[in-house]
C-alpha cells in the first residue's frame, strides 16, 4: 500500500520552535504533579488591563465581530500611526501600516513576501529562534554575526559591513533584544545606519516588540529616529503582546514602505485574512488609552532583573551580563562546560546543562544552542520574585553540585 506522509521542502527547512518546546515539556511535567518552575516562556505575568478587556467586552456587544480589511480596520492604523508618531517621531500614512496576527506573523509576511532562493539575511546571534528559520522557509539564506558577552550581545559596523554581500536582502535588528536584553542607543544605532546607508539594496526590519520594556540610562531609539535616510527601506515592526501583557490576543502591527505593506497584505489575504476583529478593537484601546502602567510594571521587571542577576553571577561557573531591556537574561556558561554531574553524566554542551536543571533540580530554561550562541542559556524572569528567587536557589545549587 502506497503511504502518503509527503511533507514540502519547505516545511523540512524548519524546526519546531525550542522555547515552545521547553513549555510544553513544563507543561507535562506539572500535569503529572511535578514542582517544576518554567523560566522558559517569553510571557508577562502581568494582566492585560481592564481598560483594554472592557473595550473588547464592549466591541464583542456592539456586534464587532465581522470580517474587517485584510490587514487592519481604519481606527486602528490611525491609532498605530499616532504611536508611531508620539513614541519614535516618524510619520506614516494608513496605506504604510499593516496588522497582522502577531509579531511572528509580520515579520513571516515581510520575509515571504520579499525572499527570493538565494537572498541572505543578515541575523546577529544570540536571536529570536524564528528569525532563521523564517527565512530559510521563504527559501532564503540566514548569514549569522556572533555577538558575544564580551561586546554585550551586540554586533558592530565593522562586523555588519564585513556580512554584507550583492545577495544581502535584509538586516534583522532586534532591540531591545530577545534572547539577552541587550539594548542599542541612539549613537550605537546611527553608527549600523551608516553602513547601510552604503548598501542601497539592503533593507532593515527594526523588530521594537520590547521598546517600553526599557532599563538604558538613554532613551530608547529606533532606527529611523537617529536614520531617517533609511526611511524609504526599513520596516519598523512592533505589538501589543509584551508591553501590554497581550500575548494570547495575537496582534502585530509594522510601518514601512507602501509597496512593502501592499505585498504584506497581497499575502495575507490568502492565509489568515484578517486579524481577529475583537482584538484589534482591544489593542486600539491599549494604544489610545492611559499609558501610566507601563513604568509601573517596568519597574517591577527592573526589580526581577537585578535579583536574578546578582544570583545567577553567585550561581558557580556562570557569568550573567545585565541586560538594558526585555524580561530575559542570558548567562554564558563556559563556567560549567565539561563539569560532571552527580549521577557521572558530562555536561558537554548547554543543552544538556538544560536537561540537567530540569531533570535534577525542576528549572526549566532555552538552551543558548536554540539561539545561534553556545554556551549560555535563556531564563525570563517575567514572573513573581519569589518564584525567581527559588528558581536561582534550584541554579546555584545545581552548578555547586557539578565536579
Amino acid at each position: 500500500m502506497m503511504m502518503i506522509d509527503h511533507l514540502s521542502a519547505a516545511l523540512g527547512r524548519i524546526a519546531p520552535s525550542a522555547t515552545l518546546a521547553m513549555s510544553g515539556r513544563v507543561i507535562d511535567l506539572k500535569s503529572q504533579g511535578i514542582d517544576v518552575i518554567g523560566l522558559s516562556a517569553g510571557e508577562p505575568d502581568f494582566d492585560t488591563p481592564d481598560f483594554v478587556k472592557d473595550a473588547a467586552i464592549q466591541a464583542i456587544r456592539d456586534g464587532m465581530t465581522k470580517y474587517t480589511a485584510v490587514d487592519g480596520i481604519a481606527p486602528l492604523k490611525q491609532a498605530i500611526i499616532a504611536k508611531f508618531k508620539r513614541d519614535n517621531n516618524i510619520d506614516y500614512s494608513p496605506k504604510q501600516i499593516t496588522v497582522n496576527s502577531g509579531g511572528k506573523h509580520t515579520l513571516f509576511n515581510a520575509l515571504v513576501a520579499t525572499i527570493d532562493v538565494g537572498d541572505e539575511v543578515i541575523i546577529p546571534a544570540p536571536y529570536w529562534v524564528s528569525y532563521p528559520d523564517i527565512v530559510q522557509f521563504a527559501g532564503g539564506t540566514p548569514v549569522i554575526i556572533m555577538a558575544t558577552a564580551a561586546q554585550n550581545y551586540k554586533i558592530t559596523p565593522d562586523q555588519l559591513n564585513a556580512a554584507i554581500t550583492p545577495k544581502t536582502r535584509w538586516l534583522i535588528l532586534n532591540s531591545p533584544s530577545n534572547p539577552t536584553g541587550a539594548a542599542y542607543d541612539a549613537e550605537e544605532l546611527k553608527a549600523l545606519g551608516e553602513v547601510l546607508l552604503k548598501h542601497p539594496h539592503v533593507m532593515l526590519l527594526s523588530d521594537d516588540m520590547y521598546e517600553h520594556i526599557w532599563y538604558a540610562p538613554k532613551p530608547f531609539a529606533t532606527m529611523l529616529q537617529v536614520c531617517p535616510a533609511l526611511y524609504d527601506r526599513t520596516l519598523t515592526m512592533n505589538g501589543a503582546s509584551k508591553s501590554y501583557a497581550m500575548t494570547g490576543w495575537r496582534i502585530g502591527y509594522a510601518g514601512g514602505p507602501a509597496w512593502l505593506i501592499k505585498a504584506m497584505a497581497d499575502l495575507q489575504s490568502q492565509s489568515t485574512s484578517n486579524p481577529c476583529s475583537i482584538s484589534q478593537y482591544a489593542v486600539l484601546a491599549a494604544l489610545k488609552g492611559p499609558q501610566d502602567f507601563l513604568r509601573e510594571r517596568n519597574k517591577a521587571f527592573r526589580e526581577r532583573r537585578d535579583l536574578v542577576v546578582a544570583m545567577l553571577n553567585d550561581a558557580p561557573g556562570l557569568s550573567c551580563p545585565t541586560p538594558e531591556g526585555a524580561f530575559y537574561v542570558y548567562p554564558d556558561a563556559t563556567g560549567v562546560m565539561g563539569k560532571k554531574t552527580p549521577k557521572g553524566k558530562i555536561i558537554q554542551t548547554d543543552a544538556d546543562l538544560i536537561d540537567y536543571f530540569l531533570d535534577e533540580y525542576r528549572v526549566a530554561a532555552v538552551h543558548g544552542g536554540a539561539f545561534g550562541l553556545s554556551p549560555g542559556f535563556r531564563i525570563s524572569y517575567a514572573t513573581s520574585a519569589d518564584i525567581l528567587k527559588e528558581a536561582c536557589l534550584r541554579i546555584q545549587a545545581a552548578c555547586a553540585a557539578l565536579t
